[in-house]
């Protein structure tokens, strides 16, 4: 069986990325997805269409292709309340080079990476790990099958029913990752699309 729009794929990857391994999926422990619902990249589905079980694949995708470049207005200072939990901040989270899933005003999670820490604010960068960078994907399907209507209605993994979900992928994996787009808040009032620092106790599965 070829893969084709509502097919379920299970495949095996490396994603190499200035000259090194940045991620990677076994035969044994493979990425599942439903093709054509927008799970993972756009060109990485378009690259992969038409493969059966056993075939390789290699190909490289650009910034535009992948993750985009690095957005200035994607980096920004949220008051530290923004990341009080029963009225304390967790100051443990709160170090430079830490990722902290952050969650918008749709449900949505963005990994955010702490850049900074002053006295009253945090300098977070919303930005995909992966923005600005070209993407080196080589691997292997491994298997192709038909998604079944519960498959398609809820998810492959259930996602669908439990929250609006972006970006798709697996955990770390090479699913779109921007999970909405606008400004930020720390606190109250946010927007559509806004994103707010109160949600950091959560995982974030949608990003690398």
């Amino acid at each position: 069986m070829k893969i084709g729009a509502n097919k379920v794929v299970e495949l095996c990857y490396e994603l190499e990325v200035d000259g090194e391994i940045a991620d990677k999926t076994t035969k044994e422990s493979p990425l599942g997805y439903i093709h054509g619902t927008g799970s993972l990249l756009e060109k990485f589905e378009k690259n992969v269409e038409g493969l059966e079980p056993g075939g390789k694949f290699k190909f490289t995708l650009t910034p535009a292709e992948g993750y985009g470049e690095v957005d200035p207005d994607r980096i920004i200072d949220l008051p530290m309340e923004a990341f009080e939990v029963n009225g304390k901040v967790q100051e443990d989270l709160l170090v430079p080079g830490t990722t902290i899933p952050m969650m918008n005003s749709r449900g949505g999670i963005v990994p955010g990476k702490v850049l900074e820490v002053s006295e009253k604010f945090v300098k977070m960068d919303l930005n995909s790990p992966m923005a600005g960078k070209t993407l080196n994907f080589s691997g292997e399907i491994v298997s192709v099958r038909e998604a079944t209507e519960k498959e398609l209605k809820e998810g492959l993994h259930g996602e669908r029913v439990h929250q609006c979900h972006c970006g798709g992928g697996h955990e770390g994996g090479c699913g779109d990752g921007s999970c909405g787009d606008g400004g930020c808040c720390g606190e109250g009032g946010c927007g559509e699309g806004d994103c707010c620092g109160n949600g950091h106790d959560g995982g974030c599965g949608c990003s690398h």
